[in-house]
């Protein structure tokens, strides 16, 4: 919070002052729990749950009071709403008119993006040693993926190595953007914003506010480089040049991008009559919605019934493991698939083994049990929320794609929260139940579920 401090003082914004005494009530409050908190005992996966859980809820809580104290969001609600959207790189947004809104501000509601994609938790390991006893639950509970990819042995290192990758690609983005006409203060923001997979712009009409095919393309790529597992950036920063095209998810993460791309460029090219252009447009909003970044620079509510429920499928779906996309990730759809062909097979021939293997190595049966049983959870979620959604006077189309934008992390949906839409107009009850889904989203719904087990709470 006092990061933006200069860049309020350069603009005259007048949202110091809020943004200081922000940092001031959220200090105090972490140096008080700081003095009355124990950490002698070491952290169990079932604290680790708990704290990642917590922590979330407290960052969006402490990170809404720059939004209060400025006036740029009076309501509670729609603060509270707005950070938790910030922290879990959602991007939907309530604001109406984000150019009116100081500068300082639109950079804090980027670096909550920032700091969420990566996770808080993952940069306190970094940064705060004494998290280091137990540090393991608490990676497992929050790097996004079906398995903790440890890069090294010491998972402060492994955390840093991280952040190292992430802070290379967020300045190479900035570079590139100013490169191309952007301004600094809008390339940085930009670059939290794409790196994160997040969504905020500082203009009303996001991406779509420039002009430039320079600009559409580098934001294109670091969208889909985000969408891809940094261990594969690290190892090729490394030397490592084959890990990209060695890794199945990868390679089935390109096929799902560049297919529906065509598929959708070529059902558009005739609103457009412009290839160049539709291809650039359906490239673009396709990379947006797979890495569940939620930039916009066409309207894809103009598009064919066809081409919405193709970016609705990929809504489900989401980036690849261990990036900071959204979604249920690729390699569990995969493994599911697979997992399926191999039943389908036992069903013909009830005494063969048939593993489910990805890139080679055979996925041991628990790790299966734990997937579908993600995916179990994640429709059973999905049908509830759009239960509560249609309760609360939304339209089908609205509620459909509300909830799957809010459970993956996307952004903007159809219907009435569409690219040129925002969540504004949502019953404060409804943008609770956004906030609460978003949090599951982030946080792969088991570390939240699990809180509301009695079994979690018997000792």
């Amino acid at each position: 919070m006092l990061l933006p401090i200069p860049i309020s003082l350069y603009y005259e914004d007048g949202s110091h002052f809020a943004l200081l005494i922000s940092a001031l009530i959220t200090m105090g409050a972490g140096f008080a729990s700081y003095k009355f908190t124990s950490f002698k005992q070491d952290v169990r996966a079932k604290e680790g749950f708990a704290i990642v859980t917590f922590g979330w809820i407290a960052a969006s809580f402490f990170g809404s009071l720059p939004f209060m104290l400025s006036g740029a969001i009076p309501s509670f609600t729609d603060a509270f709403y707005e950070t938790m959207s910030g922290f879990t790189t959602t991007g939907a947004t309530i604001m109406t008119d984000i150019e009116a809104t100081p500068e300082a501000i639109l950079l804090w509601r980027s670096t909550s993006h920032w700091l969420g994609g990566m996770g808080i938790i993952l940069l306190s390991l970094a940064i705060l040693p004494f998290l280091g006893v137990g540090g393991m639950q608490l990676f497992k509970a929050e790097v996004p993926g079906h398995v903790a990819d440890k890069l090294t042995p010491r998972v402060a290192q492994t955390a840093k190595v991280l952040w190292g990758v992430y802070l290379l690609f967020t300045v190479a983005e900035m570079l590139l953007l100013m490169y191309g006409g952007m301004n600094w203060f809008d390339a940085l923001n930009h670059s939290f914003a794409t790196l994160s997979t997040g969504g905020y712009s500082t203009r009303n009409a996001s991406v779509g506010a420039y002009e430039s095919s320079f600009i559409h393309y580098i934001i294109t790529l670091f969208m889909f480089l985000a969408g891809a597992n940094f261990a594969l950036h690290y190892r090729f920063l490394v030397g490592d040049f084959k890990a990209y095209f060695q890794n199945t998810e990868f390679k089935i993460y390109c096929a799902i991008v560049l297919g529906a791309s065509v598929l959708i460029g070529i059902d558009v090219y005739g609103r457009y009559g412009d290839l160049g252009q539709s291809m650039r447009d359906t490239l673009f909003q396709v990379t947006a919605i797979t890495t569940s970044t939620g930039f916009g620079t066409a309207d894809f509510e103009q598009w064919s019934v066809g081409s919405q429920c193709i970016l609705l499928a990929l809504m489900f779906i989401g980036g690849s493991a261990g990036s900071t996309a959204g979604g249920m990730k690729i390699a569990r759809i995969y493994l599911l698939f697979r997992f399926m062909a191999a039943e389908t097979v036992r069903l013909i021939h009830t005494n063969a083994i048939v593993p489910v293997r990805m890139g080679g190595t055979t996925v041991p049966r628990e790790v299966l049990t734990t997937l579908i049983g993600y995916f179990v959870l994640y429709m059973m979620t999905y049908g509830i929320g759009v239960l509560l959604f249609a309760f609360l006077g939304l339209d089908l189309i609205t509620a459909l794609s509300a909830t799957v934008a809010a459970l993956s992390n996307i952004g903007p949906g159809l219907g009435s929260v569409g690219p040129t839409e925002n969540y504004a107009h949502f019953p404060m009850l409804g943008k609770w139940l956004l906030s609460l889904l978003m949090l599951m989203g982030r946080l792969e719904l088991f570390t939240v579920v699990v809180l509301f087990s009695p079994a979690y709470w018997r000792k």
